[in-house]
């Protein structure tokens, strides 16, 4: 390698294998203790593969410590049970919660083993090990610490949203049930105004857009700055979308949210909605975009994603009305309620009572697993 240039993805990666030796080493030990036959050798084996392997990707560590460390068939459902058992253990997650290289996949925490070793937990001390975003998987976004914000924006990012496609009036050349005339002309001058063939035509395809109606006001306080995250995620996966946020009023977001650091998009939504956190009037701020923004944003039949708790201070009349036209001008609307799964909870506030039987999906929007079949119910949209 020549002097001053910047070190290798390898030797990057072989400074890293040190911070998690320690772990290894006690991950030999409860082997030991569970009846796997581990030799020194194996353990200095799998030490040097880790330099070779991405030691943010839980699979990758998974199988090259399973492979060099299992000699027995009979082996291999203990080592699974272990290995799920010691890696997952974690409490607060440490400072450096996510890898620069792969963020969101390698979280730094501290975690103490089960007292399955000699001399219990004391015995091992703190060591670090990594944890994937499972963790967080069902937890509820209102009791997320900033590093785990951290971690569910990076989950958040790796999500596929693809709403379907919607037909325009173009045709172009396809397999389609259209035989394309002006084609079968133009062939048959060569000819000599034979037809050998009837070339086909199929109308064109667009991605669908998606509408962004995102409730911030002061009941949905605890949810709002996971909101933007998800809404600046889904701006940047989906060329197509325009994001609103409502209070007593409404603010388009669009611009703000095409900023590519998360950070600065924050800050920028922020300063451009006046009513954060205040009261809540859905029906008027719908009409509010009905009025200014329906004939720019609602083309192309868009699936709409209207984000709120449903705590209303509206008239009931008003906000069903503006519901049903919302639903009429769109291919979808879907209703995402962070309140859905709590205890206890049911959609008993007038306003709800309403304006639901003109929604087409009333889900949750509570946790990432939420978040993550939303993501999986857009894809699977039909395109009718």
């Amino acid at each position: 390698m020549a002097i001053g240039s910047p070190p290798s993805w390898t030797a990057r990666r072989r400074r890293s294998v040190p911070s998690i030796l320690h772990n290894v080493l006690v991950f030999g030990r409860l082997l030991r203790r569970r009846g796997i036959d581990v030799p020194v050798g194996s353990m200095l084996d799998v030490v040097q593969a880790l330099a070779h392997v991405n030691i943010g990707v839980r699979e990758q560590v998974f199988h090259t410590c399973r492979s060099l460390l299992v000699h027995r068939h009979e082996d291999l459902m203990t080592f699974d049970r272990a290995f799920d058992e010691y890696w997952n253990l974690r409490v607060a997650p440490a400072p450096e919660a996510s890898s620069p290289h792969h963020p969101g996949r390698e979280v730094l925490s501290n975690i103490t083993a089960d007292g399955d070793l000699e001399g219990g937990p004391q015995s091992l001390g703190v060591v670090r090990t990594w944890s994937d975003t499972s963790a967080l998987a069902d937890r509820d976004f209102a009791e997320f610490t900033l590093e785990e914000l951290a971690l569910a924006r990076a989950a958040l990012d790796r999500l596929a949203w693809t709403p379907g496609v919607r037909r325009t009036r173009r045709w172009v050349t396809g397999r389609g049930a259209r035989v394309d005339l002006r084609r079968a002309i133009a062939r048959s001058l060569r000819t000599g105004g034979d037809v050998f063939a009837l070339p086909r035509r199929r109308r064109r395809t667009r991605p669908r857009p998606v509408v962004l109606l995102c409730d911030v006001s002061g009941s949905m306080e605890r949810y709002s700055r996971m909101l933007v995250h998800f809404a600046h995620a889904l701006a940047r996966r989906h060329r197509r979308v325009e994001a609103f946020v409502f209070s007593t009023e409404l603010t388009r977001i669009t611009v703000p949210l095409r900023v590519r650091r998360l950070d600065e998009a924050v800050t920028a939504v922020s300063k451009s909605v006046p009513d954060w956190s205040g009261g809540t009037r859905i029906g008027l701020a719908i009409r509010e975009f009905h009025q200014r923004w329906t004939r720019r944003v609602m083309r192309g039949g868009p699936v709409v994603l209207l984000i709120s708790d449903g705590w209303d201070r509206g008239d009931p009349q008003e906000l069903r009305d503006q519901i049903a036209r919302l639903q009429r001008n769109c291919h979808r609307l879907i209703w995402l309620n962070p309140l859905i799964g709590t205890v206890g909870y049911e959609p008993l506030t007038r306003g709800l009572q309403t304006a639901l039987p003109f929604v087409d999906d009333f889900l949750p929007a509570r946790t990432l697993n939420d978040l993550s079949d939303l993501a999986l119910h857009l894809n699977a949209l039909s395109p009718h």
